[in-house]
């Protein structure tokens, strides 16, 4: 019996020790045959879950991000602010439940007019920009600029 104990101490200690990283790992997901397109983090490469789950990063650790270039595919989506008139385009994610859902605001490089430019809402997009944040009323916001729409 103290054998079983023993080994199974040995085993969780040395469980513990491969579990420790010198570093915390970058959550940003680059792959090699998108580096030569220059996109950095290829959202269109990675199940549901796992842009959900990176998506949700990018809000909360937005400068992990700021100044790569990324690419999403999603339902493209309008929020128009009653009060200032302002249109806000993005691209919105499900998660493998299609219970939660996420998305990026993007701004279309060029001028643009909605909707002769824009597809109809809820229509599937791929969007590739460069992830900057601003700030609006008092709040932190992040989205692609420049993004290129297919």
């Amino acid at each position: 019996m103290k054998k079983v104990i023993s080994l199974l101490l040995v085993c969780l200690f040395v469980y513990t020790l491969c579990a420790c990283e010198k570093s915390p790992r970058d959550p940003v997901t680059t792959t090699s045959d998108t580096q030569s397109e220059g996109v950095d983090v290829d959202l269109t490469k990675l199940s549901s879950t796992m842009v959900y789950s990176e998506v949700y990063n990018m809000m909360v650790a937005p400068d992990k991000y700021v100044g790569k270039t990324v690419r999403m595919r999603g339902q493209f989506a309008l929020y128009e602010d009653t009060q200032s008139g302002a249109r806000y385009f993005s691209c919105i994610i499900a998660d493998a439940t299609a219970c939660c859902s996420q998305g990026l605001e993007f701004v279309l490089e060029g001028t643009h007019a909605y909707p002769q430019d824009y597809p109809s809402l809820g229509t599937e997009i791929t969007v590739t920009g460069e992830f900057r944040t601003y700030e609006e009323n008092g709040s932190l916001y992040c989205h692609l600029t420049d993004a290129k729409m297919e």
